[in-house]
């Protein structure tokens, strides 16, 4: 049965997923008058996600960073679970937190506990942080030098760090003790658990795609971005084998490839003259705080205020809601 209000003349395209690179790619399809498209997410909202981190020491801040999907788009969303209220208010739970510990635990020294520990650091700048990671160095996916920058910043700021460690969570107490994997101990009125989450990849494991994961749970996708076995099918963001670091604005640029080669294939062609995605260069931009940022291009590393003026002050958000065609 047709859906209604759905033009049986256009091409349906079903999007899983609203994140950085769903949202972006179901905005650059709306434009496009040969297309009907079905939008698929399990939250009623797109969120910013590198600005997280803002949003728990500044709740006001997801105001901007939380949108919802009809905000932005006048297509067919599938059914919705998580609202943008309580997003709001997870954020205003976690910001009570953190003003009302004196001490905070920070477990994670990638980008996420990094960029958590300066924002506490910053705006709350009597609070007793300390960070523990597992890796011998902090943000292990730029540079020795880049890190030892970072590494300093935060002694500075008097953030302690301790690395070489993990937190057994299963033995803290309610008197807020915690145990390293070498024995220590850490009193912490709270913490923020900030390691990677496994890939949201193996729901596949029971579809058609089964076969076009790769050992990491990623799925391959050739340079197009169609994933291996198939002519039809697309897959874009962090979920794709594509050799480069997992940053939004790569996810952005997937979008505005699979949106270019999917009006191609619309106006009849056989795909030979898709366009072809080229990884993006190691460049990585750390924000520390309201108005520093270290930022890593090649082998050149700075950090300070000048790169913070690319991405600190408003991390971007203004830019993705004009991209989504929002007030910045």
């Amino acid at each position: 049965m047709a859906e209604p209000g759905v033009d049986k003349k256009k091409k349906r395209v079903v999007v899983i997923g609203g994140g950085v690179a769903g949202s972006l790619l179901c905005k650059t399809l709306q434009k496009h008058r040969h297309f009907d498209f079905t939008l698929i997410d399990s939250k009623e909202y797109f969120e910013v996600t590198w600005a997280r981190l803002r949003s728990m020491v500044e709740p006001s801040f997801a105001k901007r960073s939380v949108i919802n999907h009809h905000e932005y788009l006048q297509g067919h969303m599938g059914s919705k679970c998580v609202t943008k209220p309580e997003k709001l208010r997870e954020y205003e739970a976690d910001n009570e937190k953190i003003k009302s510990s004196e001490s905070i635990l920070i477990i994670g020294g990638g980008p996420t506990g990094v960029e958590l520990a300066a924002e506490i650091a910053v705006d709350f700048p009597t609070k007793k942080v300390k960070l523990v990671h597992k890796g011998s160095r902090l943000l292990e996916f730029i540079d020795e030098k880049g890190s030892k920058k970072v590494l300093d910043w935060l002694t500075l700021k008097k953030v302690e760090v301790i690395l070489g460690q993990s937190v057994d969570l299963t033995s803290s107490s309610d008197d807020g003790t915690y145990k390293t994997s070498e024995g220590e101990t850490i009193m912490a009125d709270c913490y923020f658990k900030c390691t990677s989450d496994p890939i949201g990849s193996s729901w596949l494991k029971e579809t058609s795609l089964k076969d076009s994961l790769n050992d990491s749970g990623r799925l391959m996708v050739d340079a197009n971005f169609r994933v291996k076995g198939f002519d039809n099918i697309f897959a874009i963001g962090d979920i794709t084998d594509v050799a480069e670091l997992k940053q939004g604005y790569l996810a952005q640029k997937h979008a505005l490839v699979v949106a270019k080669n999917l009006e191609l294939l619309i106006n009849g062609s056989d795909g030979g003259n898709m366009v072809k995605y080229t990884p993006g260069s190691p460049t990585a931009i750390v924000s520390l705080g309201r108005r520093e940022a270290l930022l890593q291009v090649w082998c050149v590393t700075s950090i300070g205020r000048v790169p913070g003026m690319l991405k600190s002050k408003d991390l971007f958000v203004g830019k993705t809601r004009k991209q989504l065609g929002l007030k910045p």
